[in-house]
């Protein structure tokens, strides 16, 4: 057993070893690439700090996240994203004109590093499940249309224009292009594309990033001076990687951090906000895909906290920000990655190359790494968002897709930011008001109250159930869906009188709500009729107490306003008052034997013959007349008072299964079929019954078969009959 788990954990380190090697092999290149990108507007003299920035941010990165985070074989490294946002703050920077280019860097280190420090806070508050919940339309319009700055800000580099050309002056500037070049890009641009068809075995990055570099010595055939790297500006150039030439540049970043001026605080809290919330949203999306890809499942609060720090790390390494990215991830799966060791490898890996092929790296000619990034770019980009406009229902969406990308375009990716945040807010309001908050409607000669009642009196009730009106809500009640409810409620306003809300599936309550109901209030209080709440909820999981916020707004309970603790209460409560107003009121006297509903109609025969096994009992109020499992064969008729029938439940807690009322009777199950009891009896005021065991019955019975035919017959029609009320209800249940 022990050789055979030292031989799995060695499979397992091996595959470790190789995956995470594999990925590093994919994510650093484009990681040098975004270093450039983001380093691009300040000349090419910062573009060995640049290629440095995304060698060390996939140094601390792969050794940092992994550890923290946790999440098996997520491979994190500088992301697209990250290069969009800091590539966009530069040139707004450079554009302002008060910071010089060499204190830029700094900002570049200010802003990385709280950004992850906020990533940390998200991960610690557990916000990691709500960033989870951002509409997929925002997510993809942001993503597209980093996709589209990506595209546009290599697309000169590819044709080998000095960093100042813009997209559309580059297309006019054809005298300007290096056939040089655009040969390069464009080879690489194939290979990405063609490499996964011809070799799965290798990424597509390395081949391409590969293919690039040979096609650039092979020009240098023909244009020797490509053989040179002093004043070359094909390719990223002299790389300083020893340990001291590390140490003076982190010493000079660092010493420049006192020349911040705290007056440009302002400045940075968009582009905080904007990577924080980015870099997360593109880690978390990655972990969701690796689940499904391995069949587990990843803790996005840690996953969030492990990134914070990773980007923490880089920040103080003057390296780049990243985030779970997709590509490297999924090579490392495919190369025998399996646990988180695999991204340490990462990390441990790129720090190799920096130390031991830094000088290798000042040959990568910058069109190959634009190469590979407008591929990344073009991939970005949502095209099946166009599926959207076939629809009706989903044009919106792509609305807000296309919304979100043209503000990215046109102005900013923190404008973009903005606008896709509005768009989060209009989707919740579409899909809230497109879901209504009319659960269910029904009226009280359909719904009944669990009160069990004479044949009369039920027969009242339902004359006169138009007079009741029961609304289920659910939902959200807000200013985009309190409409529905008045909606609703005003065209049987003219006959209710018993307006019943019940609340018990409401989530929230806003002022726009209550000021709605307080109209329908105002409306029935006119017709002398009645507001019920019922199931008002006292604690949601929003920490809103809704009867607290209601009474606050003015809605207290008052002669034309009630509240019940549940809907069988307040329909009881309605019911009585109808009966009371009909003048069918209870005259407290204690009934004989043939006012019992079971028994009316019988003649004085068999009357006196199950008279004599009757036998009388009295109970007090809130006494327990018998209990879920008692042996038991007694049947009961109640002559005077109430008694109810709870079902227990667990932690103390019970279930209101109905009321029995005076005339009526219970515990028939066991005088039946002569088995324990399922539920509890206990009355609610003085009670007064006659009680019957099946025992004494038999003995009658057997005499008298004639006069247990009778009584069979009536009970089987009373309990006929309350079956077809349960029908009605169950119906009305399922119809609306």
């Amino acid at each position: 057993m022990e050789e055979k788990n030292l031989k799995n954990s060695s499979s397992t380190l091996i595959g470790d070893i190789f995956g995470g090697t594999a990925a590093m092999l994919v994510a650093l290149p484009s990681a040098i690439a975004f270093g450039l990108i983001i380093y691009a507007p300040l000349g090419p003299e910062f573009s060995g700090k640049a290629a440095i920035g995304g060698i060390m941010g996939t140094i601390a990165l792969g050794l940092l996240a992994p550890l923290i985070g946790g999440t098996k074989r997520l491979i994190s490294a500088p992301c697209a994203p990250a290069a969009a946002v800091l590539s966009v703050f530069v040139g707004e920077m450079l554009g302002k004109g008060s910071i010089p280019p060499n204190i830029i860097p700094v900002y570049i280190t200010i802003v990385s590093l709280f950004a992850g420090v906020i990533q940390v806070i998200l991960g610690k508050i557990g916000g990691g499940k709500f960033i989870k919940y951002i509409p997929y339309p925002v997510v993809a319009g942001y993503l597209s249309g980093v996709g589209v700055l990506i595209f546009s800000g290599q697309f000169p580099k590819l044709l080998g224009l000095p960093k100042e050309i813009k997209f559309w002056e580059g297309l006019t500037r054809i005298h300007d292009w290096k056939p040089e070049s655009i040969g390069i890009g464009l080879v690489t641009i194939l290979a990405m594309f063609f490499a996964p068809k011809i070799i799965k075995s290798v990424p597509a990055a390395i081949i391409a990033l590969l293919t690039g570099i040979a096609c650039y010595f092979g020009i240098s055939f023909f244009n020797p001076s490509l053989l040179s790297l002093e004043n070359n500006h094909f390719v990223i150039g002299p790389i300083s990687a020893s340990v001291s030439d590390l140490t003076g540049i982190f010493t000079n970043q660092f010493s420049l951090l006192f020349t911040f001026d705290l007056n440009n605080i302002g400045i940075l809290i968009g582009p905080v906000f904007t990577l924080a919330v980015l870099l997360s949203i593109d880690t978390l999306k990655t972990c969701v895909v690796l689940d499904a890809l391995t069949m587990s499942r990843h803790n996005s609060n840690n996953e969030l906290v492990g990134q914070g720090f990773g980007n923490i790390g880089s920040a103080l390494l003057c390296g780049i920000p990243g985030a779970g990215t997709m590509g490297p991830t999924l090579v490392n799966i495919s190369s025998g990655g399996k646990t988180k060791w695999s991204g340490v490898f990462v990390g441990f890996s790129a720090l190799l190359v920096l130390l031991l092929l830094g000088k290798l790296v000042a040959w990568i000619p910058f069109a190959a790494l634009a190469g590979i990034l407008i591929v990344v770019a073009i991939r970005m980009v949502d095209v099946k968002s166009f599926s959207l406009l076939k629809h009706k229902s989903t044009v919106f969406d792509f609305f807000v897709i296309l919304s979100v990308i043209l503000s990215a375009v046109i102005f900013s990716l923190i404008a973009a930011a903005g606008v896709g945040i509005a768009m989060a807010i209009l989707l919740f309001l579409r899909e809230q008001m497109r879901t209504s908050v009319i659960r269910r409607k029904s009226f009280g000669n359909k719904t009944f109250s669990k009160k069990s009642r004479p044949q009369k009196e039920r027969a009242m009730l339902e004359g006169k159930g138009l007079q009741t009106l029961i609304i289920e809500l659910q939902g959200q009640l807000f200013f985009g869906t309190a409409d529905q409810l008045l909606s609703e409620i005003e065209p049987v306003l003219a006959d209710c009188k018993y307006a019943i809300l019940d609340m018990h599936r409401v989530q929230s309550v806003d002022y726009t709500a209550a000021n709605r109901i307080k109209q329908i209030l105002a409306r029935i209080s006119e017709k002398k009729g009645y507001l019920i709440f019922a199931s008002v909820p006292l604690s949601l999981p929003s920490g809103q107490n809704v009867k607290d916020y209601l009474t606050t707004l003015g809605l207290n309970e008052t002669a034309h306003l009630k509240f019940f603790d549940d809907l069988d209460f307040a329909l009881e409560w309605a019911e009585d008052e109808i009966l009371a107003e009909a003048q069918i009121k209870d005259d407290k006297r204690i009934l004989e034997l043939h006012e019992l509903e079971l028994f009316r109609g019988l003649s004085e025969n068999p009357l006196s013959m199950l008279s004599t096994c009757m036998v009388e009992k009295k109970y007090s109020p809130a006494e327990t007349i018998f209990k879920t499992g008692d042996e038991s064969d007694e049947i009961y008729f109640i002559r005077l008072g109430n008694v109810k029938i709870v079902l227990p439940l667990s932690a103390g807690m019970f279930h209101h299964l109905v009321t029995i009322t005076k005339g009526g009777f219970f515990g028939d199950m066991a005088f039946l079929d002569k088995r324990k009891r399922s539920a509890d009896a206990v009355s609610i005021d003085e009670v007064v019954l006659y009680v019957l065991s099946r025992n004494k019955f038999n003995e009658i019975a057997i005499k008298y078969p004639e006069v247990a035919g009778l009584f069979f017959e009536k009970l089987a029609f009373v309990i006929a009959h309350r079956l077809r009320q349960s029908d009605v209800e169950l119906k009305e249940l399922q119809e609306n």
